[in-house]
């Protein structure tokens, strides 16, 4: 199958994306069982709990008995609501991130209470598109309540002037009725977007070749052997190297191994097939935090040459990830968000 696909089913009962490019599965997404924590993007009405001394942050009430967490809890008082978006996962019992910083997303737009003004992603470089898109969004967002801010995101480009209209005051309107809902108990407002529309919205660039949405299509493409393959810890990397990803419960262990060759001159190619493969494999298997990597051996030298090579496929993939460097050891190690369940939870 040659070209970027976007596969719609689902796995368990629940909606699952898959995409694919050139027949190789490149992302996946599974909505995971009910009665867990909101996922990211939900935004609910939670209820100011206990302030964290030392810390700066305050502790809330969700819905559903579920705890959250906020960074800057200044000026708030306990029994206070609250309207919050998720921003992380609470995994292994932690209280869920969020913020007070609200995003009101779509394919083509992002609406921003509290933060105004208007701009346009910078990756839309024509002057003419520009000034256009700034004129359809301004008259969008004529009369919107004082505060509020838009973003156009990439895939607003060559967007029909109606569509744009319309996605933006869909946004809009969207932003309004839940602002405008401050009081009471703790309530999710606004759920989580589900595995299907998270393709719509964050796969449109490039545009897809195809669209396919019907159960089974999984079995058809092969998507189902590549999440078997993903259940085990073995990658198999370029010229007979691979790697082993390996998650515990404090970090993620990635041991990389030449195969048959053990001179440093295929050390040196297997570390660099694996840091260009490294950020989809930990995509795909929802894994984040503390990754620790075992470098094979290869020239000293040359590490210069590795650390590129991994700061360049983190970028492409656009994940926030900070590099912490080398250790005593001679391994690498970098910190990843964790903004997926593992892939081991979801299924």
């Amino acid at each position: 199958m040659k070209g970027r696909s976007v596969l719609l089913d689902q796995i368990g009962g629940r909606p699952a994306a898959a995409l694919m490019v050139d027949g190789r599965l490149e992302d996946l997404l599974i909505d995971p069982p009910d009665g867990g924590a909101p996922g990211i993007g939900a935004i609910l009405r939670g209820v100011c709990d206990r302030p964290l001394k030392g810390q700066g942050g305050i502790m809330l009430r969700l819905p559903g008995g579920q705890t959250g967490f906020l960074k800057q809890g200044k000026g708030l008082a306990p029994g206070q609501p609250l309207l919050v978006q998720v921003t992380g996962l609470g995994i292994d019992g932690k209280a869920t991130p969020v913020t007070t910083r609200l995003l009101f997303k779509s394919r083509l737009s992002i609406v921003t209470p509290g933060a105004p003004g208007l701009n346009i992603a910078r990756s839309i470089k024509d002057d003419e598109e520009r000034d256009r898109l700034q004129e359809i969004a301004h008259d969008a967002m004529q009369g919107a309540p004082e505060g509020f801010g838009l973003i156009l995101r990439s895939a607003a480009e060559g967007a029909e002037e109606e569509d744009l209209a319309a996605d933006i005051a869909a946004m809009r309107n969207l932003a309004e009725a839940v602002t405008a809902d401050t009081a009471g108990e703790a309530e999710l407002l606004v759920d989580a977007p589900d595995a299907h529309l998270l393709a719509w919205r964050d796969w449109s660039l490039p545009a897809p070749d195809e669209v396919i949405e019907r159960v089974d299509c999984f079995e058809e493409h092969g998507v189902h052997d590549a999440i078997a393959t993903l259940r085990g810890g073995h990658a198999t990397l370029a010229g007979g190297a691979s790697m082993m990803v390996e998650p515990t419960s404090a970090l993620v262990a990635v041991d990389v191994n030449t195969g048959a060759d053990p001179s440093l001159a295929a050390g040196l190619k297997a570390n660099l097939a694996a840091a260009k493969e490294l950020p989809r494999q930990l995509r795909l298997r929802g894994l984040g935090g503390q990754v620790t990597i075992d470098v094979a051996p290869m020239p000293k030298k040359e590490r210069r040459r590795f650390e590129d090579a991994l700061r360049r496929a983190l970028r492409l993939e656009g994940s926030d990830t900070v590099l912490a460097g080398w250790t005593p050891l001679g391994m690498f190690e970098l910190q990843r968000k964790r903004d997926r369940l593992p892939l081991s939870a979801l299924l």
